[in-house]
């Protein structure tokens, strides 16, 4: 489902975070905004926000690029779904916004957990988009040998029928976060 920007009242938002059950988890590639717009859409929803590469790190007692050199992707991946299960199914009912690794979603077991447990939302970019924003962070193992666009385009493409399975879809861009994060509050209360 794509979205135009539409923005919901206050009490619309009350209304969609009573209707919250479970996580909101985004997904899609690394520089998308997950992070950044997932911390907007949790203050928003006055949720607690939670991103999942900064628990793998405290969990692993080391950083990302760390863990992949240590134990490489498949290491980090079994990692990474651990962590993302666990908060999913956190104890505390209360439910969360959850910003994933670029590759999380698109691992089978790591896929089906967030389907069926949580409201998945792929925010999706162009790829000049993606260059942008990733050309200001130096810890994206995966783009450490070799071309940026080309890797990132690379990605982009395996990766986009794995995030196709995510039930909202959002574009983000060069504009707003909170353009974005209206655009996700419209797709949740779409989908609820």
């Amino acid at each position: 489902m794509e979205l135009d920007d539409l923005t919901l009242s206050s009490s619309e938002i009350q209304a969609l975070v009573r209707r919250i059950h479970r996580p909101v988890v985004l997904v899609g590639m690394m520089g998308v905004g997950k992070s950044t717009v997932g911390r907007k859409l949790a203050q928003a929803l006055h949720l607690p926000f939670v991103d999942a590469d900064d628990e793998i790190e405290t969990a692993a007692q080391m950083s990302i690029p760390e863990i992949f050199d240590s134990f490489g992707e498949a290491g980090f991946r079994d990692g990474e779904r651990r962590v993302i299960a666990r908060l999913i199914s956190s104890s505390d009912s209360i439910p969360k916004v959850i910003a994933t690794g670029g590759g999380a979603f698109c691992q089978a077991e790591t896929r089906a957990l967030i389907l069926e447990n949580a409201i998945a939302v792929w925010l999706d970019a162009d790829i000049d988009v993606l260059l942008d924003r990733v050309a200001r962070k130096g810890n994206r193992p995966l783009l450490k040998q070799g071309d940026p666009r080309e890797t990132l385009t690379r990605l982009r493409d395996e990766r986009a029928p794995f995030y196709s399975q995510a039930p909202i879809h959002i574009k983000s861009g060069n504009f707003s976060h909170t353009r974005t994060v209206s655009q996700i509050l419209k797709g949740i209360d779409a989908w609820l």
